[in-house]
C-alpha cells in the first residue's frame, strides 16, 4: 500500500461491454465518497470522456432510482484514441486539471489493461471494479453482470423449450462468449440441454451426432445444444448437424438481450460492495488493483494479473450435463 495525500476528489468511469449491475455500482461509488467527505465525479462515455474532458459532478440524488436499470447511465464507448500514448497523456491532463485524486473504472480486460497502462505512466490512483457477463476475470468469484446475464438466457432457453418440444426438432441456441464458456455451460446445466459447446474444448461433432442418432432410435425426437459463440456460429453448427444427422435442425441467436435486463438481488449486492471498496481502497491509498470477491470477502488483485483472461472450463459441470441428459 502506497502513502499519498488525502483523496479529495475521484472519477468514475464505465468501459467496454455494458452489463447488469454498472448502475448499482456507480450508486456504491458515489454514495460511499459522499459519505467520505469526497467529491465524485461521473466521466461520460467512459475512456473516450477522459479524453474529451466530459466529466460530470454528481451528487447523491443524480444516482437515485438507478440501481434497478441495466446498461449504465454513464454511457460506454471504445477509444482507439486511449490505446496510444498520446491519448492516455490527455486523459491524465484532464484528469490534474480537474484536480481527481483518484479514478475507478468499472468495466473488463481491456478496461483494466487501460487502467494499468494509466497508473504506469502517471501518478493517478486507480482502482477496477470487474463488470463483465463472461466472468473471466482473474481475481473475483464473480463479476458484477454474469449472473444476471446466465438468467436472462436461462429464461429465454425455457421459453424455446416449449416450442422444441411441441416441433420435436433439434434447437441449436447461440449464447454470447467469444473465448469463454462461461455463460453457455452454466445455461445448459440449468436449462435441461442435451450438449453444450464451449470455446475452451473443440467440438466432436461426429460424437455429438452419433448420440443424437443413436437416441432417435430409443425414441427420443427433440434436443437443444447450446453453443458459445466462440465456438462455433450458431447457423453453421445448425447446418452440419442436420447434414450429418438427416434430422431438422434450427437455431436462434440471443444475441445482446443477454446484456441487458434489470441486475438480479445477487448482481445488486455484489456492485453495491465492489463499489464501496473500491472507494475504500482508494482511501487507504491503493492502487493499480481491481477489487473482486473471493470467498465471499473483498480483495484486491493487481491489475497485471486481473487483466490475464481467468480460463475456467468447468469439465465437472460438463460431466454432470451429460448424466442427467435426458
Amino acid at each position: 500500500m502506497s502513502s499519498a495525500k488525502k483523496i479529495k476528489r475521484i472519477a468514475v468511469l464505465t468501459s467496454g461491454g455494458d452489463c447488469a449491475g454498472m448502475n448499482t455500482a456507480l450508486r456504491s461509488v458515489v454514495r460511499t465518497a459522499i459519505y467520505y467527505g469526497i467529491k465524485p465525479f461521473a466521466v461520460m462515455y467512459g475512456y473516450k470522456g477522459l479524453i474529451e474532458d466530459d466529466f460530470v459532478e454528481f451528487n447523491r440524488r443524480s444516482v437515485s432510482n438507478i440501481m434497478n436499470r441495466g446498461g449504465t447511465v454513464i454511457k460506454t464507448a471504445r477509444s482507439e484514441e486511449f490505446k496510444n500514448k498520446k491519448g492516455r497523456l490527455k486523459a491524465v491532463e484532464n484528469l490534474k486539471k480537474r484536480k481527481i485524486d483518484g479514478l475507478i473504472v468499472i468495466g473488463g480486460n481491456g478496461s483494466f489493461k487501460g487502467a494499468h497502462l494509466l497508473c504506469a505512466e502517471s501518478d493517478i490512483r486507480c482502482i477496477g471494479v470487474p463488470g463483465t457477463i463472461d466472468n473471466d476475470i482473474n481475481g473475483t468469484d464473480y463479476c458484477i453482470g454474469s449472473i444476471t446475464a446466465v438468467g436472462v438466457a436461462l429464461d429465454a432457453i425455457d421459453k424455446i423449450r416449449d416450442t422444441v418440444t411441441s416441433l420435436e426438432r433439434i434447437f441449436v441456441v447461440e449464447v454470447m462468449g467469444r473465448e469463454c464458456g462461461y455463460i453457455a455451460m452454466r445455461v445448459a446445466l440449468a436449462g435441461g440441454a442435451e450438449e453444450v459447446l464451449l470455446p475452451e474444448v473443440k467440438p466432436d461433432f461426429k460424437k455429438i451426432c452419433r448420440e443424437i442418432r443413436s437416441a432417435h432410435k430409443k425414441g427420443k425426437v427433440s434436443w437443444i445444444l447450446v453453443v458459445a459463440e466462440g465456438a462455433g456460429h450458431g447457423h453453421k453448427v445448425a447446418h452440419d448437424i442436420e447434414k450429418m444427422t438427416g434430422y431438422e435442425t434450427r437455431v436462434i441467436v440471443l444475441g445482446h438481450i443477454q446484456r441487458g435486463g434489470a441486475p438480479n438481488a445477487i448482481d445488486r449486492i455484489l456492485a453495491s460492495r465492489l463499489g464501496s471498496s473500491a472507494v475504500t481502497s482508494l482511501i487507504k491509498g491503493e492502487s493499480d488493483k481491481m477489487v473482486g470477491i473471493i470467498a465471499n470477502k473483498a480483495m484486491l488483485t493487481d491489475f497485471s494479473k486481473a487483466c490475464k483472461k481467468k480460463q475456467e472450463t468447468d469439465q465437472k459441470l460438463y460431466r454432470l450435463l451429460k448424466i442427467l441428459e435426458a
